[in-house]
C-alpha cells in the first residue's frame, strides 16, 4: 500500500462526494472528469448524477453489510474498514483498513490504520491527505440531520430517508444516529493538518451547514485550483 498509494496524487485536486440531499442540487457537469472520492451509498446516485468515482470509501459497519453486493461490484479502488472482514478481503481494487484501533487521531499511514472520526468524510480526508492531494473540494456535506434519540445510537429508520440524497438510502433499515459535535471536532483536526502542510479543504456544498472549512462555490473552487496549478509551473518564455 505504501508504494502504490502514498503521494500518488501529489499536488492535485480531488472532489470528495458526501451523501447529503444537496447532491441533488450539485452541478455534476463540473464534477465529471475530475478525480473523485465517493462515500458510503453513493452508488445509489450513479445513474441520476451520471458519474462514477475514482475512489470509494466506507467505514460504517451497517453500510458495509447492507451494501456488500453493490460494494463488491464497484469497479474502482475501494478503501474499506476491517469491521466487515467476513465479507471483504483485499484484492487489486480493495484495501482493507484498520479503523478499530487506529494509530492516531489523524493518521498519516494507511497501512497502520485510520481514525473514523464519527463520520466517513473524516476517514476519506485522511486517505486524501495520504495520497498527496493539495486541494480537497467537499460536496454533499449538508451537516444537518433529522433523527430521534441520542448521537451514535442505532435506530431503525422507518419510511423514506430525508437525510440523504436518495430516499432509499437507509429507508426501513438500521442506521447510526449522527454525532455532529464529534464530527466537527474531527473536521477541525483535518483542517489544521491540511493547512499546516500548505494544503486546503474547500466546502462547496450547496447550502451546507458545516462552518469548519472555507466556503466556495464549486465553480470558484476549480478556478482557484487552476490558478494555483498554473502558478506552480514556469512558462517556457520565462526560462
Amino acid at each position: 500500500m505504501e508504494r502504490l498509494i502514498r503521494d500518488r496524487h501529489l499536488g492535485e485536486t480531488v472532489v470528495l462526494i458526501a451523501n447529503g440531499p444537496s447532491l441533488n442540487k450539485t452541478d455534476f457537469d463540473l464534477v465529471r472528469g475530475q478525480i473523485t472520492i465517493g462515500l458510503n451509498k453513493i452508488f445509489l446516485g450513479f445513474s441520476k448524477f451520471i458519474f462514477y468515482p475514482t475512489y470509494y470509501v466506507a467505514v460504517n459497519e451497517k453500510v458495509l453489510r447492507q451494501s456488500a453486493r453493490q460494494i463488491h461490484d464497484l469497479k474502482c479502488v475501494k478503501f474499506l474498514s476491517n469491521r466487515a472482514n467476513d465479507l471483504f478481503s483485499e484484492n487489486a481494487l480493495t484495501y482493507i483498513l484498520n479503523t478499530t484501533h487506529p494509530p492516531s487521531r489523524f493518521s498519516e499511514s494507511l497501512s497502520q490504520g485510520i481514525e473514523e472520526g464519527w463520520t466517513v468524510t473524516y476517514a476519506a480526508l485522511q486517505i486524501a491527505y495520504y495520497m498527496g492531494f493539495q486541494r480537497v473540494i467537499l460536496v454533499g456535506l449538508d451537516h444537518r440531520f433529522e433523527f430521534e434519540g441520542m448521537p451514535n445510537e442505532s435506530n431503525l429508520l422507518k419510511g423514506r430517508d430525508l437525510n440523504h440524497f436518495s430516499p432509499e438510502y437507509f429507508a426501513n433499515q438500521e442506521w447510526d444516529n449522527p454525532d455532529l459535535v464529534n464530527s466537527e471536532e474531527s473536521f477541525r483536526i483535518a483542517r489544521e493538518k491540511f493547512e499546516a502542510d500548505g494544503r486546503i479543504i474547500f466546502d462547496a456544498t450547496v447550502d451546507g451547514a458545516c462552518e469548519i472549512f472555507e466556503k466556495q462555490s464549486l465553480a470558484d473552487c476549480f478556478r482557484i485550483s487552476q490558478c494555483e496549478t498554473s502558478e506552480n509551473y514556469s512558462s517556457p518564455l520565462s526560462l
